[in-house]
C-alpha cells in the first residue's frame, strides 16, 4: 500500500531525542530520511548501557527508517554536500545551537534561496531569540526550570523528574505537527516555511491544566504524588496485597464504584456526592475506600471494578506493560531485520492510518552505513528529484 509521505525527502541534521523522534515518525509515514552524522556519530550512539550487539538501545529507539551518512561539517567539501542535500530535500530538521547552522552555511535564509519549497524545522532549548538563545537545552534541565519537577513526586519529598525524557518527546511531537502542517500548506502555496519549537515552550504547553490553574486562577500547583489535583478518587489505593490504580472521572462513575464496593451509601454521603466535594474531602474518601479494598487482593478488585466499567489496574513494570498490551491485543512491538538478517526489536508506532499505514522498512542504521550510495547521489548533478533518489536508494 502507498505511504502517506511517499516521495518526501527529509534531511535529518538532528541528534539525541526530540529531532530524531520526529524524523523517525516521518520515516514511519513513508518519507525517505537521510540522517547526517558527524564522524563521531549521534551522541546517543554512546549512551549506555544497555547495548545490543555493540549498539546503544537508546539510539535504536528513535532512528529506524533512516539512512546514515557521515559528513564532517568542518570540511568545505562535506559542507557543500550538506548544502546539496538541503537543496534536494523537502524537509530539513536541525537542533544546532542558535547561530551554528548559519555559520555552517546551513541557515534558513541561505537554504530558502536555494530551495524555496524547503520546510526548515528547528529545535532549540529556549528559542532562537532573546537571553535564552545561548543556554544549553537538556531535558532534565527543562523539566526543572519549566516547573514540571515542582509538581512531580510526593509533597513531602524533593521535586522529581519524570522517568523518561518527556520534554524531548513532547518537543519532537510538536515539531512533527508543525512539519506536517507546513507540508500541507506547501501544497497550496508552493512554498516552504520555517518551523520553530523550543523545549521550554513545549514544556510549558505540556503543563496544560496545571499551567491553566496558575494563569487563569492564580493557583500555584504543587506535588500531589499519585493524586490528581482536581479529580477524586484518581490515585493509587491500598488493597490487601498491594496497590491498585483507580481513576474515577465523574459522579456517575463514582456511583458505580460505590455499588461495586458494596458501599452504595458513599455515593449519597454529602462529602462525596459530587467531585468537588470528594476533592475537598479526599483524605476521608481514601480512608473509606481503603477500609473496603484491604479486605481483598488487588487482582480481585481490579476484575470486579473493570467489570463495572471503571478505569482500574495495577502498576506495571515496563516488562509487564508489554505483556498487558499483548493481552488486550494491542500491537505494541515491531521487528525490523537488517540486511544480514539480524532482528531489531522496536516499539510499534501508535499511528494507525487505514489508507496509508505506517511501515518499518529500515533498521536503525550503523554509523555511515549508507555513505557510498548517498554520496554518489549527492555528487550526481542530475539526481535532483525524489524519483531519481528513490530509484538509486530504494531498499
Amino acid at each position: 500500500m502507498p505511504s502517506a509521505l511517499d516521495g518526501v525527502i527529509v534531511a535529518d541534521f538532528s541528534r539525541v531525542l526530540a529531532g530524531p523522534l520526529a524524523t523517525a515518525t516521518l520515516g514511519d509515514l513513508g518519507a525517505t530520511v537521510i540522517k547526517v552524522e558527524s564522524p563521531s556519530g549521534d551522541d546517543t550512539r554512546h549512551w549506555g548501557p544497555p547495548f545490543v550487539d555493540g549498539e546503544s538501545s537508546y539510539f535504536l529507539s528513535v532512528n529506524r527508517n533512516k539512512r546514515s551518512v557521515v559528513l564532517d561539517l568542518r570540511s568545505p567539501s562535506d559542507r557543500a554536500l550538506a548544502r546539496t542535500l538541503a537543496a534536494r530535500a523537502d524537509v530539513l530538521v536541525e537542533n544546532f545551537r542558535p547561530g551554528v547552522a548559519a555559520r555552517l552555511g546551513l541557515g534558513y535564509e541561505e537554504l530558502r534561496a536555494d530551495n524555496p519549497r524547503l520546510v526548515y524545522a528547528s529545535i532549540t532549548g529556549f528559542g532562537r531569540e532573546g537571553a535564552g538563545r545561548e543556554l544549553a537545552g537538556y531535558d532534565f534541565l527543562i523539566q526543572a526550570v519549566s516547573g514540571l519537577m515542582s509538581i512531580t513526586g510526593d509533597a513531602e519529598a524533593q521535586p522529581t523528574k519524570v522517568g523518561v525524557a518527556i520534554i524531548d518527546v513532547l518537543t519532537g511531537l510538536n515539531l512533527l505537527s508543525g512539519v506536517l502542517a507546513a507540508l500541507y500548506q506547501r501544497t497550496l502555496s508552493g512554498l516552504g516555511q520555517r518551523v520553530d519549537v523550543s523545549l521550554m515552550g513545549a514544556a510549558l504547553a505540556g503543563l496544560v491544566n496545571q499551567a491553566s490553574a496558575w494563569l487563569s486562577a492564580g493557583v500555584e500547583p504543587g506535588r500531589d504524588g499519585n493524586r490528581h489535583p482536581s479529580i477524586a478518587p484518581y490515585e493509587t489505593l491500598q488493597a490487601r496485597n498491594g496497590l491498585l490504580v483507580l481513576a474515577v472521572g465523574n459522579d456517575a462513575q463514582f456511583g458505580r464504584l460505590a455499588e461495586a464496593l458494596g458501599r452504595p451509601d458513599l455515593a449519597r454521603d454529602p462529602r462525596f456526592v459530587v467531585n468537588s466535594a470528594r476533592v475537598a474531602h479526599r483524605e476521608e474518601l481514601r480512608h473509606e475506600l481503603e477500609a473496603v479494598l484491604t479486605q481483598r487482593p488487588a487482582d480481585e478488585w481490579i476484575d470486579r471494578l473493570v467489570a463495572a466499567g471503571l478505569a482500574c489496574g495495577q502498576v506495571n513494570t515496563v516488562a509487564e506493560a508489554f505483556e498487558y498490551a499483548a493481552a488486550v491485543n494491542l500491537v505494541a512491538t515491531a521487528t525490523i531485520k537488517r540486511a544480514d538478517g539480524t532482528p531489531v526489536e522496536q516499539v510499534a508506532s501508535p499511528l494507525a492510518l487505514s489508507g496509508t499505514p505506517v511501515s518499518y522498512r529500515l533498521a536503525p542504521p550503523r554509523l555511515g552505513e549508507h555513505d557510498a550510495e548517498i554520496r554518489r547521489w549527492l555528487e550526481d548533478p542530475n539526481a535532483a528529484g525524489a524519483n531519481v533518489f528513490e530509484r538509486e536508494m530504494k531498499p
